[in-house]
């Protein structure tokens, strides 16, 4: 229960200072767009490759892997068919789908899998999973879905490549599957450029509050709301479905994957839709609804498995 608390107040406070530096200027009227552009370009790749050279790919294999495949699965393709339903245009799908089933794996459930589950590799299957499959194909889509010109077949094939979040896992994926070891030199100054990530992605979302009205209004309030419910209801007890009545788990290892299958949505998906700009009140309001959904939920959740 602490945990739980402990690691939604580190965000707060953090989303709280961007939200003063916003309202006081202090970075002037682009300081949002550098700090999305510096996390989105710099700094969320060196951490993603720094994370996953290092990482015990032999999780890949766990069962924990295809409980968090099938539940996001599940939770995105709920989004997707209401979408297809109300004819929602491709970025607004994309980023609401995004925002149903991408959870805070690193910056929120990093500190709570210390926490609550005692261990912070237990998130790893989650972070892999988003960042090798989820954000490959999430940007891919949003890259081929930009006005301009069509894109040769092999431009398309090799967008995943040519994007520097999937770029940087594929690589820091390849350094671990092979067994290389980053050289100190090398590794050292990517750490400090990696921990740059988390803050200026919550600094960036902390800006973008100015302003902004209560989620769940206006043109985007369907949407939101449906993600949101998605995001704080239906994957966690999708998760728990498949972990006690499919794969027969119990105790903690029930309790790890409901764990984080119940965490928000992530701040990133904002710097995605800012990225490409497309549906980024939707993916603000929804980050935010789901965060503070989350608190009740992970109490529960908490209460009740653990």
């Amino acid at each position: 229960m602490q945990g739980v608390l402990t690691g939604f107040a580190v965000i707060a406070v953090v989303i709280g200072v961007g939200y003063v530096i916003g309202r006081r200027r202090y970075l002037g009227d682009n300081g949002r767009e550098v700090l999305t552009k510096l996390a989105f370009h710099v700094a969320t790749p060196a951490l993603l490759f720094t994370t996953l050279a290092r990482a015990d790919l032999s999780v890949v294999l766990s069962s924990r892997l295809l409980i968090t495949a099938i539940s996001t699965a599940a939770a995105a393709g709920a989004f997707v068919a209401v979408a297809l339903l109300r004819r929602w245009d491709l970025g607004r799908t994309t980023i609401g789908a995004l925002c149903s089933s991408y959870v805070n794996a690193g910056n929120l459930g990093i500190p709570i899998a210390v926490y609550v589950l005692g261990d912070a590799s237990l998130v790893a299957p989650v972070l892999l999973f988003q960042q090798l499959v989820m954000t490959p194909i999430a940007l891919t889509v949003l890259d081929l879905a930009q006005p301009g010109e069509k894109l040769p077949l092999w431009r398309r094939l090799t967008t995943p490549l040519r994007n520097p979040i999937g770029a940087s896992s594929l690589c820091g994926v390849a350094f671990a599957a092979l067994g290389w070891t980053v050289p100190g030199p090398v590794l050292d100054p990517l750490l400090l450029i990696g921990n740059m990530s988390v803050p200026a992605v919550l600094l960036a979302f902390g800006i973008s509050l100015c302003g902004s009205t209560l989620p769940g209004r206006g043109s985007d309030r369907y949407p939101v709301l449906l993600s949101a419910a998605l995001k704080s209801v239906g994957q966690p007890a999708a998760a728990w479905a498949l972990g006690s009545l499919v794969f027969g788990l119990h105790g903690a290892a029930l309790l790890d994957v409901v764990v984080t299958s119940a965490l928000p949505a992530a701040q990133n998906l904002y710097t995605y839709a800012s990225r490409y700009r497309v549906a980024e009140r939707l993916a603000r309001e929804s980050i935010l609804l789901s965060t503070l959904l989350s608190v009740p939920a992970l109490v529960v959740v908490a209460a009740l498995l653990g």
